[in-house]
């Protein structure tokens, strides 16, 4: 059975920095197949988890208007082309979403890609999903059932107030997620007394408080992969914290 984590917030919360370090726990413990999926359009994932990345959903969507052979069936060329499109690696394999849609209408091949990747996920043991800001990829239901949607806040007021508006939006689009957590990012010292009634009226539970970590700056200032970093950094202990209370371990 497929356990899937989509990770939400503002940008510049570090939502891509933790679905990388979700991920690099499910690698480290060896708990299954995982697929990571990036579903921002700015598709960083590949660069926090040091894999390549050479095409997307998006590119696949875009030429399923012309680049079809005739005599093939779209959904049989759409099945062929996300599968060439995910990037295999040894401990984990990721699928890029990519830029949205252009002009024009998208609403057939949207069903049969939504059909597509509900059928790859289910052949993998976990299913890691960085969303966009606007969450467009969970409001056009690409991932239909959830079974742990992470809303990132760093601690600004701002960054709450989006988690707020996205989980406002996940319960209006009701879509099939069965438990919803905050995460709050970056802290430095303690969070200010006003948050506690501001978190108590999203009715969610605060899974965890990430402290800033110096090291994970560095690494993104030199640019390497998240997947290295070390067992004892900050952000590392804070991510082991996050997935063993979702896997109950």
């Amino acid at each position: 059975m497929t356990v899937t984590i989509a990770v939400a917030g503002k940008g510049g919360t570090g939502k891509t920095t933790l679905s990388g370090l979700l991920t690099r726990y499910l690698i480290r413990n060896r708990l299954g197949k995982i697929l990571a999926i990036d579903a921002d359009p700015s598709s960083n994932l590949h660069l926090v988890l040091g894999t390549t990345l050479t095409k997307t959903v998006g590119d696949i969507r875009e030429g399923a208007r012309d680049q079809v052979p005739a005599g093939m069936a779209r959904q049989d060329w759409l099945d062929y082309e996300i599968r060439t499109a995910i990037e295999e690696g040894d401990a984990f394999d990721l699928l890029a979403m990519g830029r949205p849609e252009g002009q024009g209408c998208y609403c057939a091949a949207n069903h049969l890609l939504r059909t597509i990747i509900d059928r790859i996920c289910k052949a993998y043991d976990f299913v890691v999903m960085d969303n966009e800001a606007g969450m467009e990829h969970l409001s056009r239901r690409t991932t239909r059932d959830v079974d742990h949607l992470i809303l990132v806040s760093d601690a600004s007021l701002r960054g709450l107030a989006a988690a707020e508006a996205m989980l406002v939006l996940s319960r209006e689009l009701e879509i099939n997620v069965s438990r919803t957590y905050l995460v709050v990012n970056r802290i430095t010292g303690d969070l200010p007394a006003a948050w506690d009634e501001k978190i108590a009226r999203l009715d969610i539970p605060l899974l965890a408080k990430i402290p800033y970590d110096p090291q994970l700056v560095e690494f993104d200032g030199n640019g390497r992969p998240l997947v290295e970093l070390p067992d004892d950094a900050p952000s590392s202990r804070a991510a082991e914290q996050i997935a063993r209370t979702l896997l109950g371990k």
